[in-house]
């Protein structure tokens, strides 16, 4: 069926239900002789009449209130699901999808979302954790987030999170039994826990800089994760060192849990940014969650 047949259909209906060609023709706001040229057209192409015309107005047909009885429930749905996007232009509501990983959804998106939602009922938020550097639009999520270095120029980003510090720390039990690091060649000697990134398919280097230098060092050790709060978790159970956002380790050091090492290369990282593929008009639910999510320093 044409495109041409689906507009005859709705004009037929608009008809039928109001026994007029006039009142019809105001209904789409077109001549009443338009109205006439397209029910002709869709009759001719059904091989039916489907109105019986008078001075009157006009009626349906046996074939017509056939026709009629069937279509009705199916363009009330139509008019319905029409009718509740008006709705979502007005206030919050609908389902938002993130991608994103595990340190920014714990010490970002949750902290902040998670007193935003209560307030509204209506939005569903979706965050789905992972390392690889996903097509968005491909895999049909309104939005992610990774450090500002990692997002297309083609990208709207908006920034979420200052610039972080990334740290290497292990227990006092792993250092009882192994000497401290001073250089980040050391780590060669060292048990590390890696993390593996799907995207690159190999294990993640630890970054370090010191005066302008850049240094990456790719360490081993006997484990490997897919998740940086499974390396710290080895950290702190003394198991190995761990490389990991200063945040997260940061009551740990505090409380003694954990020790920092090579202090004087700690790299700093640029901040978390979300980001989205147009700057089209939002649905309320989506630019709520960039305003209560960008950074303001």
């Amino acid at each position: 069926m044409s495109m041409h047949d689906y507009n005859g259909l709705a004009v037929f209906i608009a008809v039928a239900r109001e026994r007029s060609f006039t009142r019809a023709a105001a209904h789409f706001g077109v001549s009443q002789s338009a109205i006439s040229h397209s029910i002709r057209g869709l009759e001719e192409r059904l091989g039916v009449r489907l109105l019986n015309r008078t001075t009157r107005g006009a009626s349906p047909t046996e074939a017509g209130e056939r026709l009629l009885h069937k279509l009705t429930p199916y363009y009330q749905g139509i008019e319905a699901e029409v009718a509740s996007l008006g709705a979502l232009r007005e206030k919050p509501a609908g389902t938002i999808r993130i991608s994103t990983h595990d340190h920014a959804a714990t010490t970002i998106l949750w902290p902040k979302l998670s007193k935003l939602l209560p307030e509204y009922p209506d939005v569903t938020l979706e965050i789905n954790v992972g390392y690889g550097l996903i097509d968005i639009v491909a895999e049909r999520y309104d939005a992610g987030v990774r450090a500002g270095d990692q997002i297309a120029k083609d990208m709207i980003a908006v920034r979420i999170s200052p610039d972080f510090e990334m740290v290497v720390v292990g227990s006092p039990a792993y250092f009882a039994q192994r000497p401290i690091p001073v250089i980040p060649q050391d780590l060669t000697q060292h048990n590390c826990a890696n993390l593996r990134l799907p995207t690159h398919g190999g294990l993640y280097a630890w970054e370090f800089e010191k005066a302008g230098q850049a240094l990456q060092v790719q360490v081993t050790g006997q484990m490997i994760f897919n998740t940086s709060s499974q390396v710290v978790t080895a950290a702190r159970e003394g198991y190995a060192l761990a490389y990991a956002p200063a945040d997260v380790v940061q009551e740990d050091v505090e409380s003694g849990r954990l020790i920092k090492v090579l202090k004087d290369w700690y790299p700093v990282v640029p901040g978390y940014h979300l980001y989205y593929p147009s700057r089209r008009q939002s649905l309320p639910a989506f630019a709520l969650m960039v305003d209560a999510l960008r950074y303001r320093g």
